[in-house]
C-alpha cells in the first residue's frame, strides 16, 4: 500500500500515512477491504456518514436524482434546493432562515467569513487556538491546530483565543478548576490590544473536534456572544461535525440557548456526500446582498447534493436520530468510563452524544504518549476497528470517536471490546 501511495498519489495528511489496505466497499457501520477484512468504522468516514455507509435511502436518492437533474448553471434553481433551504430553516431557531448550499466545510466557512467581512465592513477574525475550519484561504487563516508552518505569511488580522479546556486548565480558580470567565476576559484584552479596530467576526465550534473533543463550558458561548456584540462582531458557529443530531440534539448550540449570526454546516448534512450550507438571518442576507455579496462557485446550490440533504432530513426526523445519538452516546461513554477504570493510561472521557473523546494521559511505562496512542490506533485497525487519534503537542493523544447514528448496540459494544483488547495488547508489548 505504501508503495502504491508513493508511486501514484500526492500525500496530503502532513506526516500521517494512508490507512493500510484498499477499501472495496462500505455498508452500515463497516468498511470492507479488497482482501475481505471487515473494519468497524468509528469515525463515520471523515466524521460525516451519520447514517452509515451506503444507506439504502441515500443510494436510491442519488440514483433517481442523478438520472433526472444533477448539476445546473450556478444561477439556476431547482426544487431540491428550494425545499432543503425551507426545511433546514424549520429545524433552526429564528432568525436563521436564509441558506446557500456549497460542497465542503472549508467552503461554507469561507463564504461565512466573506459575508461577515462585507456586512461589518471590517476584516479581523477571531478563532480558537486549537481550531480547525478548513484549508482554503480565510478558513486556513482561522485554523490554528495544524497547517500553519511553511506556507508563508498568514493574512493580517487573525487572532487566536485560548481554548477553555476544563481537562487541562491554564487559568484556574481557588479550587483549581478552569476559570473560563477570567480566561475569556484576558483573551479579549489581548485581542483588543492587537486589533486595529476592525474586528469583524468570531468563528468557533461548539465542541472543538480536531482540537481534542473539547466541549465548551456551559455559559461560555453566551459570554462569547456578548463579547462579540460589545465589539460589533458577528458570531459564526461551525457545526460541521456537531450539527444534525450528532451530539444528541439537532444542533450543539441549542444546549446554550445561543443563536449565532451565521451558522455553517457540512459533513453531517450530506451524510458523507459533499454538501455544506451557510445559514443566516434575513437582515444579514439583505445587507450582504445590498453590498454585492459574491460567492459564485461551480457547485453552489446544485440539485443532486441538495436532494441527498432532503433525504438526510427525512431519515433524521423519522427515525428520531437525535434521541438515538443520545442513547447510544450514553452507552458508548459508559463503556469508555469502564475502560478508564481498567486502564490507568486513560486520563479522561468527554464529549456529547456520539462525539466522544477518550484521552490517553501517558504511555504504559510513563513513556511517550504519542507513540503509545499511535500503537493503539494501529492495533485497533489490525483487530478490525478504525479509530482516529488527535495528537497535539503537550496534550497526549485523544481518540475522537464518532460512530454512525445508525450503529447498533452490538456494534458499539464490539468497538469497545476491540479498543479494550488493543490497549491491553500494546501495554503487554511494552
Amino acid at each position: 500500500m505504501d508503495d502504491l501511495a508513493t508511486r501514484d498519489l500526492i500525500r496530503y495528511a502532513g506526516h500521517g500515512a494512508f490507512s493500510p489496505g484498499i477499501i472495496e466497499r462500505a455498508e452500515g457501520a463497516s468498511v470492507f477491504t479488497e482482501d475481505g477484512r471487515e473494519v468497524l468504522d468509528f469515525t463515520s468516514g471523515q466524521m460525516s456518514a451519520i447514517l452509515g455507509h451506503s444507506h439504502p435511502e441515500i443510494v436510491s436518492t442519488v440514483r433517481e436524482q442523478a438520472a433526472k437533474l444533477d448539476h445546473l448553471y450556478s444561477g439556476m434553481l431547482s426544487r431540491p434546493v428550494i425545499d432543503l433551504a425551507r426545511r433546514l430553516a424549520e429545524t433552526l431557531p429564528e432568525p436563521l432562515e436564509k441558506a446557500m448550499f456549497l460542497s465542503t466545510g472549508a467552503e461554507s466557512n469561507e463564504a461565512a467569513l466573506r459575508m461577515a467581512k462585507l456586512v461589518t465592513g471590517k476584516h479581523e477574525i477571531v478563532s480558537f487556538a486549537r481550531s480547525w475550519h478548513g484549508m482554503t484561504l480565510a478558513a486556513a487563516n482561522a485554523t490554528y491546530s495544524a497547517g500553519r508552518v511553511g506556507y508563508g505569511p498568514a493574512a493580517p488580522g487573525n487572532f487566536a483565543l485560548p481554548v477553555p479546556d476544563s481537562s487541562h486548565p491554564d487559568i484556574v480558580d481557588a479550587d483549581g478548576d478552569l476559570d473560563w470567565r477570567r480566561q475569556l476576559d484576558l483573551g479579549f484584552d489581548l485581542i483588543d490590544a492587537q486589533s486595529v479596530g476592525s474586528l469583524a467576526a468570531c468563528i468557533v465550534e461548539p465542541i472543538l473536534s480536531s482540537g481534542g473533543v473539547i466541549d465548551l463550558p456551559l455559559g461560555y458561548l453566551a459570554a462569547l456572544r456578548d463579547k462579540c456584540r460589545e465589539r460589533g462582531m458577528l458570531l459564526i458557529l461551525d457545526e460541521a461535525q456537531t450539527g444534525l443530531c450528532r451530539t444528541g440534539s439537532w444542533y450543539a448550540f441549542e444546549r446554550d440557548g445561543v443563536v449565532p449570526d451565521i451558522l455553517t454546516l457540512s459533513k453531517t448534512l450530506g451524510a458523507g456526500l459533499p454538501l455544506a450550507a451557510v445559514l443566516t438571518s434575513a437582515e444579514i442576507e439583505q445587507q450582504a446582498h445590498d453590498r454585492g455579496f459574491l460567492f459564485f462557485t461551480t457547485h453552489v446550490n446544485d440539485p443532486l447534493p441538495a436532494a441527498v440533504g432532503n433525504t438526510v432530513l427525512d431519515v433524521l426526523t423519522r427515525d428520531r436520530l437525535d434521541l438515538r445519538a443520545r442513547e447510544l452516546g450514553e452507552r458508548l461513554a459508559g463503556g469508555l468510563h469502564e475502560l478508564a477504570g481498567k486502564h490507568p493510561v486513560i486520563g479522561d472521557v468527554r464529549g456529547r452524544g456520539l462525539l466522544v473523546g477518550l484521552e490517553l494521559s501517558a504511555g504504559p511505562t510513563g513513556g511517550d504518549v504519542d507513540e503509545f496512542g499511535a500503537a493503539v490506533t494501529r492495533r485497533c485497525t489490525e483487530l478490525g476497528l478504525h479509530m482516529n487519534i488527535v495528537q497535539l503537542p503537550g496534550m497526549g493523544g485523544t481518540f475522537r470517536i464518532a460512530p454512525p447514528l445508525t450503529a447498533t448496540e452490538a456494534e458499539i459494544d464490539r468497538g469497545l471490546s476491540i479498543l479494550d483488547d488493543a490497549i491491553t495488547d500494546v501495554i503487554r508489548q511494552h
